[in-house]
C-alpha cells in the first residue's frame, strides 16, 4: 500500500516543516518557568564560568529588562522563572542573547558536529530550551519548589539553602 508520501511528495514535506516548528506561547507581559541546557550534559561549565553567564544575563536584563522571579544554575543545565514586562513576549530573543553572550567569552574546546560548523554555531547549548507558561499562583509555587530543590534532586548537596547558584525573589507580584 502506498502511502501518502509516495502520492505527494509536497505535501509530505509541508507536514515535516510544520512538525519542526516549535509553538512558543505569546502571552504579552506573561511568567514563564524555562528549562536551559548545555549541548554536552556531562560538561560542568555554568558553574565553572558562573561569573561570565551572571554577566551575560545581567547585560541582557539591562537592554531588554525582565525580572527574576527564580532561577538555579547546576553543572550543565539551568531552570529560571521570569516575569516579562506589559506588552513583550519575547523571552526567546532574551535566551538567545543570554547564550551567545556567555558563548562569546568561553573558550572553544567544545566538540562541533558538521551541522553547527555549516550554520557557525558553538557547540555549547542545546539548539532549543523548554519553556512552560506559569497559569497561577499554584502553579508559580510548585515551579519555584521544583527550582529551589533542584540541586537536591541531582544530589549535588543535601540542602537547597546550600546551593551557591540560586536566586529567588519571593515578592514577585
Amino acid at each position: 500500500m502506498l502511502g501518502i508520501a509516495a502520492l505527494n511528495p509536497t505535501y509530505t514535506i509541508k507536514i515535516l516543516d510544520w512538525m519542526m516548528r516549535y509553538l512558543r506561547s505569546k502571552t504579552l507581559g506573561g511568567t514563564y518557568f524555562f528549562t536551559v541546557n548545555l549541548a554536552d550534559r556531562s560538561r560542568a561549565l555554568l558553574v565553572e564560568h558562573i561569573d561570565l553567564l551572571r554577566a551575560s544575563v545581567a547585560k541582557v536584563k539591562e537592554a531588554h529588562p525582565f525580572a527574576i522571579i527564580a532561577w538555579v544554575v547546576l553543572p550543565e543545565h539551568m531552570h529560571a522563572i521570569w516575569k516579562l514586562p506589559d506588552g513583550d513576549c519575547d523571552f526567546s530573543m532574551r535566551w538567545s542573547l543570554i547564550k551567545s553572550g556567555f558563548s562569546r567569552q568561553i573558550n572553544r574546546t567544545e566538540l562541533i558536529g558538521k551541522s553547527r560548523m555549516a550554520k557557525g554555531e558553538r557547540g555549547i547549548w542545546q539548539r532549543r530550551f523548554w519553556e512552560h507558561e506559569i497559569r497561577d499562583e499554584q502553579d508559580l509555587l510548585a515551579h519555584i519548589n521544583y527550582i529551589h530543590n533542584n540541586p537536591v534532586k541531582h544530589g549535588l548537596t543535601q540542602s537547597a539553602a546550600d546551593w551557591p547558584y540560586a536566586l529567588f525573589h519571593h515578592q514577585h507580584r
